[in-house]
């Protein structure tokens, strides 16, 4: 996969995805959103992968925010297509994925920054992280999914406090807040993701997937998530991993889960 403005790495069942305009602070484009896109379908697709990384290049942003030059002058129609893609193609598509991505904050993430770690299914910061919704300091809210999981996250009256005031918090405050799982050194962000990443590729990819699915049920309007619970329970009777699992259980060894 050869693109232009992200970079990805692969080993041994981990994939890591660099968005990769450090001039930019990692700014997200309609081309990096397009390519991003493309790179989490490939990797979803690829048996190999069980986990994917995402972060941004250099020491000062994960991604600062969505490039404004692009639509300072959309008009109301414009702008209501650009947030409806957007989510379609990216941050939605990312957290309805069924192979785990962990969003790896390593300075700024703001406005679209934000969005799209929220998008993943966890984060872990470093400790000189920065996170923000600040677009109604540009007269404009978050159109790419964040004032849904930013309440989600972290609940409603602190998420209206921190979009109307377009404040930023530190990565502790985040942590708090329940917005990251873990604050780490700038130094061991990567190594404590990647002892996270090894921990879930021990369990059987289908039954994450699963897992994903039926937790997200919970967020999604007229979805009931027990229903889709009781129907990703029953699935996984079904597959070769839950046989592989009980056997191994019953058997007193460990699983060599086939995904699938």
């Amino acid at each position: 996969m050869d693109f232009e403005n992200i970079v990805i790495e692969k080993d041994n069942g981990l994939a890591k995805v660099v968005i990769n305009r450090p001039k930019k602070l990692n700014a997200l484009n309609k081309a990096t959103i397009s390519e991003l896109h493309t790179a989490f379908k490939e990797l979803n697709a690829d048996a190999e992968v069980q986990v994917i990384l995402l972060t941004g290049s250099g020491e000062k942003a994960f991604v600062a925010g969505a490039d404004i030059s692009e639509f300072a002058h959309f008009s109301e129609e414009e702008g209501a297509t650009l947030a409806r893609k957007g989510q379609e193609i990216l941050f939605n598509f990312i957290e309805n994925l069924n192979t785990p991505v962990i969003a790896l904050i390593n300075g700024f993430a703001l406005g679209g920054g934000l969005e799209l770690a929220m998008a993943c299914h966890f984060r872990i910061a470093a400790a000189n992280a920065k996170m923000g919704l600040p677009e109604v300091s540009l007269g404009v809210i978050p159109g790419y999914g964040g004032t849904q999981r930013l309440s989600q996250l972290i609940g409603k009256g602190k998420a209206m406090e921190l979009i109307m005031t377009a404040s930023m918090i530190d990565a502790q405050e985040a942590k708090e807040y329940k917005l990251v799982n873990y604050v780490t050194s700038s130094e061991e962000l990567h190594s404590t993701a990647e002892k996270l990443a090894s921990k879930i590729m021990k369990n059987s990819p289908v039954a994450i997937g699963a897992a994903i699915s039926a937790v997200n049920a919970n967020f999604k309007e007229g979805v009931n998530g027990y229903d889709t619970e009781i129907t990703e329970f029953g699935n996984c009777f079904g597959t070769k991993d839950f046989k592989e699992g009980t056997t191994a259980f019953l058997e007193k060894r460990k699983p060599n889960f086939p995904g699938a």
